[in-house]
């Protein structure tokens, strides 16, 4: 009887990408090149308490062109501030400098990450040639009005996530409204007929209102991403 033999696993590591550190005021961004291409640069934007990926994603992988992660401010290899005061408008703010960096982008996020590329396609329209909101960490976001907010200490920080920018960002308000104007902005600044597309499964009350306006359009990743390169 002979003995079924396991495939040696691959000995080549992966490859180390490129990081260029921005500096956005006080902080360092950390703007990871995961691949040569030709054309448009993919932009991708992480969940809450997460990293960019060491290579590109399979569900990124039919891009033809360059592709790029960025740390947000308390993640990965960006710089960890000193006493919180996180926000979605500082994310996307972070997410500007990289576009600076870049120039024309397609962007796509993953959770939280979904959120700031729509404020981000609303707020540089002109630069982002479409915009992919998927599922992942931190994709519903705080309340959807004011509430009543408890000051919390927490334990010294080991390195990142920055424990407050999960705290502070998990309580983030995301109106439905004020997340369907990013959605108008972009439709009007972009020269493209449906500048958003959401493949995201999981439906918070913003991400559901901005599925219901015009100019969204309900598609795969992939089948986005090959749109949006087609433009």
């Amino acid at each position: 009887m002979s003995a079924t033999r396991t495939p040696a696993a691959d000995p080549t590591p992966p490859p180390t990408p490129r990081v260029t550190f921005l500096v956005h005021n006080r902080v360092r961004l950390a703007l990871h090149h995961l691949r040569d291409g030709e054309g448009r640069s993919l932009l991708l934007l992480h969940g809450l308490g997460d990293r960019s990926p060491a290579r590109v994603p399979d569900w990124a992988s039919g891009w033809p062109g360059p592709v790029h992660a960025l740390d947000f401010t308390g993640h990965g290899a960006s710089t960890l501030p000193a006493g919180g005061g996180y926000s979605a408008e500082l994310l996307l703010a972070d997410a500007d400098a990289a576009l600076a960096e870049l120039g024309e982008v397609t962007v796509l996020g993953r959770g939280l990450g979904a959120y700031i590329a729509l404020q981000l396609a609303g707020a540089r329209a002109a630069h982002v040639k479409g915009a992919v909101l998927c599922d992942g960490p931190g994709l519903a976001g705080g309340a959807i009005g004011p509430t009543s907010q408890s000051f919390v200490t927490l334990p010294p920080r080991s390195g990142p996530p920055d424990p407050y920018a999960l705290l502070e960002l998990s309580r983030d308000l995301r109106p439905p409204d004020y997340a369907t104007l990013f959605v108008r902005l972009a439709l009007d600044g972009s020269g493209l007929d449906e500048p958003i597309s959401v493949a995201a499964v999981v439906r918070p009350p913003w991400l559901a209102a901005v599925a219901d306006e015009v100019g969204v359009t309900t598609a795969t990743i992939a089948d986005a991403l090959a749109a949006y390169a087609a433009v």
